[in-house]
């Protein structure tokens, strides 16, 4: 039997899991709002989200890893999708957040990368994290600054993205848990 279907990672307000079937309204959704996927490729029309659904769940098949679902628990819904991400020819070993726009603003994309860091660490004995950022996207670089990381210099994505302004954020496995031992001490 497959084990990821089964995997969860909880945090005190979310809940972590891989893609569902049932996640695709929700993320036809996001990826139809314009504002919403502004950093993460644009509006796209179904079909075209279909596919990068589609798309995640194969990386779960293939790598063991993707994105996970971001699911409230207060709600039960869907608001998202962050974790661990390394599509062929990219730039490095990333945990990338997108959420839904009613959810910003409340912390959970920093509650859940601190998760899927941790874990990506852990279960899949990475040596560093990575964060793809537009320029403009000042939001995502709050993020990465509350999750410790810096700004490591320009960067480039695989076609066909390749042509997007991108930096590199990131920081060591050992900064990641120094910080962490620092925080529960």
């Amino acid at each position: 039997m497959n084990p990821i279907p089964q995997l969860r990672l909880e945090t005190p307000r979310l809940i972590l899991r891989p893609t569902a079937a049932g996640d695709f309204e929700p993320w036809a959704a996001c990826m139809a709002d314009e504002e919403a996927s502004r950093f993460i490729g644009g509006p796209q029309p179904r079909a075209q989200a279909w596919r990068g659904f589609a798309t995640m769940v194969g990386a779960w098949v293939l790598q063991g890893f993707a994105m996970f679902s971001v699911i409230e628990k207060s709600s039960g819904r869907w608001i998202g999708r962050l974790g661990p991400w390394m599509p062929e020819g990219w730039p490095g070993t990333e945990v990338g957040w997108s959420l839904v726009r009613d959810a910003w603003g409340k912390g959970y994309a920093t509650e859940g990368a601190t998760a899927a860091i941790d874990w990506a660490f852990e279960e899949l004995g990475w040596s560093e994290v990575i964060h793809t950022i537009q320029p403009a996207n000042h939001p995502s670089q709050a993020v990465a600054r509350r999750l410790g990381s810096r700004l490591r210099g320009p960067g480039r994505l695989p076609e066909p993205m390749h042509e997007l302004p991108m930096e590199i954020w990131g920081q060591s496995r050992e900064e990641w848990l120094a910080r962490r031992r620092g925080a529960v001490a």
